[in-house]
């Protein structure tokens, strides 16, 4: 673990420079659920991985600032690109960041390796041994299970003009070896696991019975139900670029669909307990 100390300072040096510059960039209407919300989490996420006494690496002083930049600029780059090349577009956009607050980037070369490969999910390439890699990977992995991941996923899937009868699959298919990884990763964090785990099967239950009701559902009727129901309202409020804070509203259309009414209940409470 790290001194506490040192997040607290890498904070105050550079969380509201980093948020000013996110928002002056990144556009939240195009992409909310990679927005400013997201990386302010994968930062809450990184500093609980900082903290683990099970995890013992020898980090270094400076590690928390450049893990707090690598947390809030490793998606910027979807605000032009929402394909796997994002991250070549954040690794540019960090590099504004840096030469704008006087620091060279051939000193954060680690930091924008880490930007730009951080969703090679693979996880091939941490073989290098960039510690902050392994850091950013970890705690964007962990925003991707939950309720919270359910609508994350939801939404770039959509971006990416997945058709929602493959959705469910393509999703246990990339949430499984994000999941595997960390559980290997943190294998001697057991209790950590556990938790996160927990969040993991939330994600994978859901998508299990969504492909079971999307053998027989038909898309785009007008009768909304159960698992398929509550994404296809999703991806409407997505489509109209409405907040999602609002999506309790969506539920008043099938007031006695318990799934539905379960679901943006839940999604609504993780996200609004993470903000």
């Amino acid at each position: 673990m790290i001194h506490p100390g040192l997040i607290v300072s890498a904070e105050l040096k550079f969380r509201q420079i980093l948020e000013d510059f996110f928002i002056s960039v990144y556009d939240e209407k195009s992409l909310p659920s990679h927005g400013i919300s997201h990386h302010r989490r994968v930062w809450s996420f990184a500093k609980e991985l900082l903290n683990l006494p099970c995890y013992s690496k020898s980090y270094t002083e400076n590690l928390a600032g450049k893990l707090i930049i690598a947390s809030y600029l490793h998606d910027i780059g979807m605000s032009v690109e929402k394909g796997m090349s994002h991250g070549k577009h954040s690794r540019h956009f960090s590099i504004e960041f840096l030469t704008g607050i006087n620091l060279n980037p051939e000193d954060f070369e680690d930091v924008l390796d880490a930007i730009e490969n951080h969703d090679r999910k693979n996880y091939l390439i941490q073989s290098t041994g960039n510690s902050l890699l392994t850091l950013l990977s970890l705690a964007d992995d962990m925003d991707a299970f939950g309720f919270t991941g359910i609508y994350r996923y939801t939404e770039i899937y959509h971006a990416r003009e997945i058709k929602p009868e493959f959705l469910g699959y393509r999703i246990q298919e990339n949430a499984k070896v994000r999941f595997d990884n960390f559980e290997t990763t943190l294998a001697t964090c057991s209790e950590f696991v556990q938790k996160n785990k927990n969040r993991y099967k939330i994600l994978n239950n859901f998508f299990t019975e969504y492909n079971r009701q999307a053998e027989t559902y038909s898309f785009g009727g007008s009768n909304p139900n159960g698992y398929c129901g509550a994404i296809e309202l999703l991806i409407q409020y997505i489509n109209n670029q409405e907040n999602i804070m609002e999506y309790s509203r969506l539920t008043e259309k099938c007031p006695n669909d318990h799934v539905i009414s379960f679901f943006f209940k839940e999604l609504i409470s993780e996200i609004s307990g993470s903000a």
